[in-house]
């Protein structure tokens, strides 16, 4: 055999050891719509920049307009701006509450269309939660949304690859005031206080006995040191 006869066997053969392992490994690899290779470790947020004395509240929103308007009014009297996640089926209803949202300068987030149980939902409905919503706060007051909460924090490891082929990043909490149940003030205050530190995700609802337990929270807030900011800021997005 020539030398040119020997190297073409040598490559054939490198060739064909090469193919033997790449249909070896593909017949352990897991089922997947997604390539393997494509695939990322993409995690919820639940905490903001540790090291920094920031925090945020953050108001999820399916009713309650008068309120939410007069939780505005305390927050642009502190000069304090807060991210409202706000749910499609709300914000249909509420253009003039968007574009005061904006154009006081708070941060507007994805929180779903109505309201559903993000674990039990398939990625194309999971998508179409997420798109209704962004679609419908583009269009009332030209807001791009970039943060998505999962109604009741419920989510999947397919809501978080939905969200994050969208785009955004998947936010819960670290504090819960659960004032949706409870209107005990001095309970949310302590919920919303307790142990608080930088980089802190405080969770609260449009609710009468939250608009007046806010300005007490926010005192404490300022009283060790604590800047109230987007969860934008806080993530560093």
């Amino acid at each position: 055999m020539n030398k040119k006869g020997f190297f073409q066997s040598v490559i054939a053969n490198v060739v064909l050891i090469a193919v033997f392992f790449v249909v070896a490994l593909v017949g352990f690899l897991p089922e997947s719509s997604t390539p393997i290779w494509s695939t990322k470790n993409i995690k919820a947020y639940y905490n903001g920049n540790q090291s920094k004395r920031c925090v945020s509240i953050m108001f999820n929103v399916y009713e309650n307009t008068q309120v939410v308007n007069a939780i505005i009014d305390v927050l642009n009297e502190r000069g304090i701006k807060a991210t409202f996640f706000v749910g499609g089926c709300w914000a249909d209803d509420n253009a003039q509450t968007l574009v005061r949202l904006v154009n006081d300068g708070h941060e507007i987030a994805n929180h779903g269309y109505f309201h559903k149980d993000h674990k039990k939902l398939n990625y194309q409905q999971n998508a179409e939660e997420i798109r209704l919503t962004a679609s419908i706060v583009k269009a009332l007051c030209g807001y791009e949304t970039k943060l998505f909460a999962p109604p009741s924090g419920s989510y999947s490891q397919t809501t978080l690859q939905v969200a994050d082929d969208f785009g955004y990043k998947t936010i819960m909490w670290s504090k819960d005031t659960i004032d949706w149940r409870d209107s005990d003030q001095k309970k949310l205050i302590e919920r919303a206080t307790k142990n608080a530190t930088g980089g802190d995700l405080v969770l609260m609802h449009p609710k009468e006995h939250t608009l007046k337990a806010l300005p007490k929270i926010l005192d404490y807030y300022y009283s060790i040191g604590l800047n109230v900011v987007t969860v934008s800021e806080n993530i560093c997005v």
